[in-house]
């Protein structure tokens, strides 16, 4: 499995990458595996500001449906429009191609507080 040593991750297995105030995330290479074939992601959050751990989209697998938790708090500014017509780019490319939402952070402090690469990987076994 891949864990990205320039990312944040949570215990619901979603990654964060900040840039500035801006953040991508996406659900990590554990997640994805856990899930399955993905088949349909549904994001209607866009241009809602929410708090950390709020659910802010669903995905669905083959044999189940998972809520989307936000890392942090913040303002949803875009949905990746590759979901829409291929959502196995979160299977096949889970950090690049495969990223969920770009939000604006309302504390970029707040990411610091989250797992790194190691704390994660501790988490899920790996």
């Amino acid at each position: 499995m891949n864990f990205p040593d320039n990312l944040r991750y949570t215990k619901d297995h979603e990654w964060i990458k900040l840039e500035g105030n801006i953040a991508t995330i996406g659900i990590t290479d554990f997640a994805q595996r856990e899930l399955g074939d993905i088949v349909y992601v549904e994001i209607e959050t866009v241009g809602k500001t929410l708090t950390a751990e709020a659910v802010f989209g669903t995905v669905e697998a083959v044999k189940t449906v998972s809520d989307l938790y936000l890392p942090v708090a913040g303002t949803i500014n875009e949905v990746n429009p590759e979901l829409a017509n291929s959502p196995e780019v979160v299977n096949t490319d889970p950090y690049n191609e495969g990223w969920m939402v770009k939000m604006t952070v309302t504390n970029v402090a707040d990411v610091d507080a989250l797992m790194d690469a190691a704390a994660y990987k501790n988490l899920v076994g790996a």
